[in-house]
């Protein structure tokens, strides 16, 4: 029964593995480009801020090949999408290392972002088709186990490269190792059927995203993305005065995260999805609020409660919509998780902002050096607690209103 979408278990299985590399791509897309900030900062003289805009490009092509993605998945299928995605990944990093300027690594970060974008938009619904009921959760928090998975091999790399003195260039072509597994992973192979007829139809998709509950979780996957995504983007530079590894700091959030997601199904069907969101907005609150008040070893106690907060957030809440919104289809998770990362076009600079802020101000308080450099990250921090605080409280809202539905619901999830 939990194959019974897809063409066979070995076809599904390989499908699996190509998504799991692909995601890695993504990941080491993400922690190698925040491992070599300060380096690409120093090399071309960009600011802060100039960063933050490097770094939102890759946010910017996310959503939209998330979007696009999801309204031509049932059209034009997995597979084609796939294909596009390699060729934004390989043009991208190639462009990354060769382009010199301000200019050049705002377009090649925003090629390796549609390529990102569209590893989402493909493999979800393939997941969501491919498996069934809880083993549809299990599967879906393994395959993004693979996004912290790969930002711990690719932290360590950057770190290991760094130190060696190695160029950021030569950090760049790492990626292109997972981009060639997957693509000949995917190669020949055919993908599943919509597991809801109605998750096939742009009507379909359409109406069920006009539901309340679609439209609360576009709000709560904002806010997901920024507890996220912020504090790990910025790690090398808001941290690097805080006594503890800044890229050591990154792999012990990201391995943390890897291993609670691949228990992630074990969590759902004890907690649900709308409990295991509330418990992880709490974890994440105290992380971070620990990141803008701890330094040297307790970094690193921050470093856990963090990872065990923000480990649990993206793929229970593209589970959720596969689970308790199938109607809205690939195109409903496309969109979901393009809101996540489209969040980031904005949060992103306004980090680097804050970051500059913080820093002008420490500085005319009369700091200097490392302690200017401590001070203003630990600020910045302290304001990131704002997005989790806010989905405690969402987060509830969900729980009892889920609670409630389920009532209604029962019989139709049972005849599913």
């Amino acid at each position: 029964m939990e194959n019974t979408a897809s063409a066979s278990t070995t076809n599904a299985n390989r499908l699996f593995y190509g998504s799991c590399f692909a995601l890695i791509t993504t990941a080491l897309s993400f922690s190698i480009r925040a491992g070599i900030l300060p380096q690409l900062g120093e090399e071309l003289s960009l600011n802060a801020e100039q960063l933050g805009y490097i770094n939102s490009m890759w946010f910017l092509g996310f959503p939209i090949s998330m979007v696009i993605g999801g309204l031509i998945y049932h059209k034009v299928g997995g597979k084609a999408i796939m294909q596009f995605a390699f060729f934004a990944h390989a043009i991208g990093i190639i462009m990354t290392i060769y382009a010199g300027s301000y200019t050049g690594l705002l377009i090649s970060t925003l090629l390796i972002g549609l390529g990102n974008g569209c590893t989402e938009a493909a493999c979800n619904p393939m997941i969501a088709d491919a498996y069934q009921g809880t083993r549809m959760s299990k599967m879906m928090n393994r395959f993004h186990m693979w996004f912290p998975g790969g930002i711990v091999i690719g932290s360590l790399v950057s770190k290991f490269m760094t130190d060696a003195g190695m160029s950021w260039e030569s950090q760049i072509w790492v990626i292109m190792i997972p981009t060639l597994i997957y693509a000949y992973l995917f190669f020949g192979q055919s993908w599943p059927k919509a597991k809801v007829q109605e998750g096939a139809t742009l009507m379909g998709n359409l109406k069920a995203m006009a539901s309340p509950l679609f439209l609360f979780m576009v709000v709560c996957m904002a806010l997901t993305a920024a507890t996220e995504f912020i504090p790990q983007q910025w790690t090398s530079v808001i941290l690097s005065k805080s006594g503890a590894q800044p890229m050591l700091i990154l792999a012990l959030v990201t391995g943390i995260m890897a291993v609670a997601r691949y228990f992630g199904g074990e969590m759902v069907a004890k907690f649900d999805q709308t409990g295991v969101l509330l418990g992880s907005a709490v974890l994440a609150t105290v992380g971070i609020y620990l990141f803008s008040t701890q330094t040297g070893t307790m970094a690193y106690v921050a470093a856990i409660f963090f990872a065990l907060g923000v480990a649990y957030f993206w793929p229970n809440m593209i589970g959720f919509i596969a689970d308790k919104i199938p109607k809205s289809g690939a195109l409903g998770m496309s969109i979901l998780g393009a809101v996540g990362m489209f969040s980031q076009t904005i949060f992103q600079p306004l980090t680097g902002r804050w970051i500059d802020s913080d820093k002008a101000e420490a500085a005319a308080a009369g700091l200097t050096g490392d302690e200017l450099e401590l001070v203003a990250g630990q600020d910045t921090m302290q304001t990131i607690t704002i997005f989790p605080i806010i989905l405690i409280v969402l987060f509830t809202i969900l729980y009892f209103w889920v609670k409630n539905r389920k009532q209604d619901d029962t019989p139709v999830a049972t005849a599913h």
